[in-house]
């Protein structure tokens, strides 16, 4: 696995725990206004930090952190995810799993051997979509199965959509509620703009909603999950 990046301090990513964010490098996805092009897209000024300097990291702070999470990149994509997991929970601590949700087989995997404690997953738009607005040779089955697999699990868990135009049109919005429908949670989320995968993408071109209409994006969503949010 690599590892391209560690945020030693978070209030924000697993909330209301204190934790820290452990960056995977390498997608599988090409999302354009992606803020993290340096581990979608790993290169020569990608960080690459040893499993056992992470472990080190843990055992220091083991006094003041309450929980890890697992980001990216797309941390599923590696193999060695669950022995990275089981490492982590052994030191006492919850583990949150960020994913784009390509991956079905790794999250089950997860789930079994209850090495998730939360699993966050971007829901960018309808699955039917992915390969013509997302990535090449998606797999909108792929999509769908995950959304059914943390929906059937108790993991704690959230949906979240990051809003831009042409992805995410009311049709499409009703279209993501109806799909995790009875969900925990479903953050409609706000793009980055600036050091994103594709600066072009936002060049000469409005894709930003109005708060209006996220708004009112979260209130279709609402009558579908148990909660509802705007980031």
């Amino acid at each position: 696995m690599r590892i391209g990046g560690l945020q030693k301090y978070s209030l924000v990513d697993f909330p209301p725990r204190i934790s820290c964010v452990v960056f995977t490098a390498g997608c599988n996805f090409h999302c354009p206004y992606c803020h993290n092009p340096q581990l979608s897209a790993p290169g020569e000024n990608t960080a690459d930090l040893a499993a056992e300097y992470i472990m080190s990291f843990l055992r220091q702070r083991k006094k003041y952190l309450d929980a890890v999470v697992i980001s990216g990149g797309e941390p599923t994509l590696h193999r060695d995810l669950p022995d990275l997991c089981e490492e982590i929970k052994s030191m006492g601590f919850e583990l949150k799993i960020d994913t784009n949700g390509s991956n079905p087989e790794m999250i089950k995997q997860l789930i079994k051997k209850g090495l998730a404690d939360y699993i966050a997953m971007d829901v960018k738009t309808t699955p039917e979509n992915y390969e013509s607005q997302i990535t090449a040779n998606a797999d909108p089955d792929s999509i769908r199965e995950t959304v059914r697999v943390i929906l059937d699990s108790k993991a704690a868990h959230e949906f979240r959509t990051t809003c831009v135009k042409p992805f995410t049109e009311e049709a499409c919005i009703y279209s993501i509620a109806e799909l995790i429908r009875g969900a925990d949670l479903h953050a409609i989320q706000r793009p980055h703009t600036e050091n994103v995968l594709t600066p072009e993408f936002f060049q000469g071109t409005n894709r930003l909603y109005s708060e209006e209409e996220l708004n009112r994006f979260r209130s279709i969503i609402a009558g579908f999950v148990r909660q509802a949010v705007i980031r």
